[in-house]
């Protein structure tokens, strides 16, 4: 089968390749565009990508023939790109104003942009605003601050050093979501604080993945996997004849996410369902021997303290992104509630490693719940 191009566009992958701490569990799954052949009359491709949202994005799907996965593959690919250029906060590209072009017009015009933005910016408004306000897009200008200390960190670690006090107490000053003002009209955004800054990290992803997922089905693909750095949706269930759901692993904290044989911490077995994590080990630097993660708090300013780890289990996979890492920020007790109110199941694994999770969640476990892929 003919590879679709890669993205040269590609920065920092060796970097973020910790962000690929889901194991999908499929046996002979392979990548890299390869195929494996079964006896139901459909056969199980895979195929993975550089290039977006600064990680690899995953699909194996089962197809008839290898056309008919290719074309699969390489809608996926190229929306991917589209999608990674239009949420992107650091690059400008040429004919595109994207969320960095909001940025650098904060304070000055509205910005028209594309209705992938106006649909991402309401849905962050919308989720904020059913939850407690820990995930707010409009964060951007301590993140950036954060962003910018721990790349010197991580470029230098023998002069890493935390972020003033003060200087974030400011920039917490810029962060008032209700601030973004969005034209669905005419399809504009405008930032009205001139130090405002938007970061759209902790939902663009799964955001994204949903969209390319719901433009396959609708082109009648009915059986894949999507996984983007850690953000998996499931599609339909395998056409081996053999298995009636997917399995996805869930990594140990403590484990090696590069290791492909490293055991998972609990398998899920589901259909047609998002599994999204936020951990402390995925982007972090250390500062006098601590680590400090990239999920801040938006009341103390600094990495959250609660968890190893927190998965969330939900059909939309933009959903799944924003309730992690508002899951993330949030202490047990009330993100056990706020699960309830909203609908979704929640797996903690808590600092000294024990799991808790929603009855739901449970009954989707393999260690945990008991479950098998035949269920």
């Amino acid at each position: 089968m003919r590879q679709p191009p890669i993205n040269y566009l590609y920065r920092g992958f060796m970097k973020y390749k910790k962000l690929l701490f889901f194991i999908i569990m499929i046996s002979s799954l392979l990548f890299s565009s390869c195929s494996v052949k079964d006896n139901t009359g459909y056969t199980k491709y895979s195929y993975e990508f550089l290039g977006t949202f600064d990680t690899v994005v995953q699909i194996m799907g089962y197809a008839r023939n290898s056309d008919e996965f290719e074309t699969m593959a390489e809608i996926c690919r190229k929306r991917f790109v589209e999608l990674n250029k239009l949420f992107d906060i650091y690059n400008d590209y040429d004919g595109i104003n994207n969320i960095k072009t909001i940025n650098d017009n904060a304070g000055i015009k509205p910005v028209e942009v594309q209705q992938e933005i106006i649909d991402l910016l309401m849905f962050a408004k919308d989720w904020y605003n059913k939850t407690n306000g820990k995930c707010n897009v409009a964060m951007g200008s301590v993140l950036s601050i954060w962003h910018d200390y721990r790349e010197r960190g991580i470029n230098n670690p023998e002069t890493a050093e935390l972020p003033p006090p003060e200087m974030l107490k400011e920039a917490a000053e810029y962060t008032n979501i209700n601030k973004i003002i969005i034209d669905d009209e005419n399809n504009t955004v405008y930032l009205e604080d001139k130090n405002m800054r938007l970061d759209v990290g902790a939902v663009a992803k799964g955001f994204a993945t949903e969209t390319v997922a719901r433009e396959l089905m609708e082109k009648g693909y009915t059986s894949f996997i999507i996984s983007s750095g850690g953000n998996v949706r499931t599609v339909g269930k395998p056409l081996d004849g053999s298995r009636n759901k997917w399995g996805i692993g869930i990594q140990n904290p403590d484990g090696n996410p590069n290791d492909p044989n490293d055991p998972s911490l609990d398998v899920l077995y589901m259909n047609d369902k998002s599994l999204v994590t936020s951990g402390d080990y995925q982007r972090y630097y250390e500062v006098k021997g601590k680590k400090y993660h990239h999920l801040i708090d938006p009341v103390t300013l600094m990495p959250a303290d609660y968890y190893r780890a927190v998965s969330v289990v939900t059909e939309d996979s933009g959903i799944a992104d924003f309730m992690s890492t508002t899951m993330f920020l949030t202490p047990y007790e009330e993100g056990l509630k706020l699960a309830e109110s909203v609908g979704v199941d929640v797996i903690w694994i808590m600092k000294d490693g024990t799991i808790r999770a929603t009855e739901n969640a449970r009954k989707v476990m393999k260690y945990l719940g008991g479950a098998t892929n035949n269920d």
